[in-house]
C-alpha cells in the first residue's frame, strides 16, 4: 500500500500480510486484504489533503473492512462508529451522564459519599463519555476513524458533523470545553447509497466507488485467505460465482442484490472441507450450499430450481 504522513507521499512496496487470526491494535480480526490501485491512490490522496474519503460499493465489496486494513498498515490505532438509524451526530463525539450526575448529586445531599467522591461531581469533566471521534481528536498520533454506513441515519446527520469534519474541532456543550484535534484523523467513511447525501456535506469529501474486483482479483483474495488450497477448486469456485454473478445482473440489473465477495470467501470455506473430487463434483451440478450465496426467497426459486 502508498502511505502519506507529514505532507509527503512514500511508496511502501509491501508490509507482510497479517496472518489469519491475527488482530490489529483495536482486536479486530486481520485477513489479508488486497486493493486495486485506484482504491490505493483514493486513500493516499485523503491522508495528504486531510480530508474524508467517502467510499461507496456494492454491500461486501470491502468498503469497512478498508479501515482496518488501513490501520494495519501504517500502524495506527483505528476508532469505529457503526451508524444506526437512530445514531446522532452527537453521539460520536461524546455523551453527557446527567442521569449519572443527579444520581451522585442526590447521593452527596445524603452524605453518602466522601470529600473526594464530592469533589469528583463537582468537576463536571467527569461525566463526559467520549466517542469515536471524540477519542481521536485527543490522540496525539494520527488515528483511523471509521464511520460506517452514514446513510442508515437520518438525513441531517451528515449536515450535523460539517464543523467538526471541516476545522475538526467540538464543543461540549454542558462543560464549554472546546476539543481540537491534536493530531488530523484519517476518516473513512462507508455509504451503500440508500439515501442521497446533502451536497454541504460531499463538498467536504473525497469519494471512491469500490469497484467489484475482476476475476484475477478474485482468485487472488481468495489464494490469500485460503493458502496451499488447489488451484483447481479455487478456480472453478470464482467461475462458478461469477456466472452467477452475471445471470444476477441480467435479471436485477445493476442495483439489484447480487452475491458479494465476503460470500464468496464464506462459500469457498463451505467447500474446501470437502475432498477435492467432491467438491469440484458439487460444482458441477445444482449450485451447493446455496444458503451462503442466496438471501432471498425469490433466489432461491430462481438459481436453485
Amino acid at each position: 500500500m502508498v502511505k502519506a504522513i507529514g505532507g509527503k507521499l512514500l511508496e511502501y512496496t509491501g508490509k507482510v500480510q497479517p496472518q489469519l487470526g491475527e488482530r490489529g491494535t483495536n482486536g479486530q480480526l486481520l485477513y489479508p486484504y488486497l486493493p486495486n490501485p485506484e482504491l490505493i491512490e483514493a486513500v493516499n490522496l485523503a491522508i495528504y489533503l486531510e480530508r474524508p474519503l467517502l467510499l461507496k460499493g456494492e454491500p461486501g465489496c470491502g468498503k469497512t473492512q478498508l479501515a482496518s486494513a488501513v490501520a494495519y498498515e501504517l500502524g495506527l490505532n483505528l476508532e469505529a462508529w457503526y451508524i444506526k438509524s437512530t445514531s446522532r451526530a452527537k453521539d460520536g463525539l461524546y455523551n453527557y451522564d446527567a442521569v449519572g450526575r443527579l444520581r451522585d448529586a442526590q447521593l452527596a445531599a445524603s452524605n453518602r459519599l466522601t470529600v473526594e467522591q464530592i469533589e469528583r461531581i463537582d468537576d463536571p469533566t467527569t461525566y463526559v463519555r467520549w466517542g469515536p471521534v471524540g477519542r481521536a481528536f485527543q490522540q496525539e498520533n494520527r488515528t483511523i476513524v471509521l464511520i460506517d454506513e452514514i446513510d442508515k441515519a437520518d438525513i441531517d446527520f451528515p449536515n450535523d458533523l460539517l464543523l467538526e469534519l471541516d476545522e475538526r474541532r467540538f464543543i461540549v456543550e454542558e462543560t464549554g470545553q472546546e476539543v481540537k484535534a491534536k493530531a488530523a484523523p484519517i476518516i473513512l467513511i462507508t455509504s451503500n447509497d440508500e439515501k442521497d447525501l446533502p451536497d454541504a456535506f460531499l463538498r467536504r469529501c473525497l469519494f471512491h466507488y469500490v469497484e467489484f474486483p475482476s476475476r484475477e482479483r478474485l482468485i487472488q483474495i481468495v489464494n490469500a485467505l485460503f493458502p496451499a488450497s488447489p488451484q483447481a477448486l479455487v478456480d472453478k469456485t470464482v467461475a462458478r460465482f461469477l456466472v452467477l454473478r452475471e445471470e444476477m445482473r441480467k435479471d436485477k440489473g445493476e442495483a439489484g442484490k447480487k452475491a458479494s465477495t465476503s460470500e464468496l470467501i464464506d462459500w469457498f470455506r463451505v467447500l474446501r472441507r470437502y475432498p477435492q473430487d467432491e467438491a469440484l463434483a458439487k460444482l458441477d451440478g445444482k449450485i451447493p450450499f446455496g444458503g451462503v450465496l442466496l438471501k432471498s426467497w425469490d433466489d432461491h426459486i430462481r438459481y436453485l430450481r
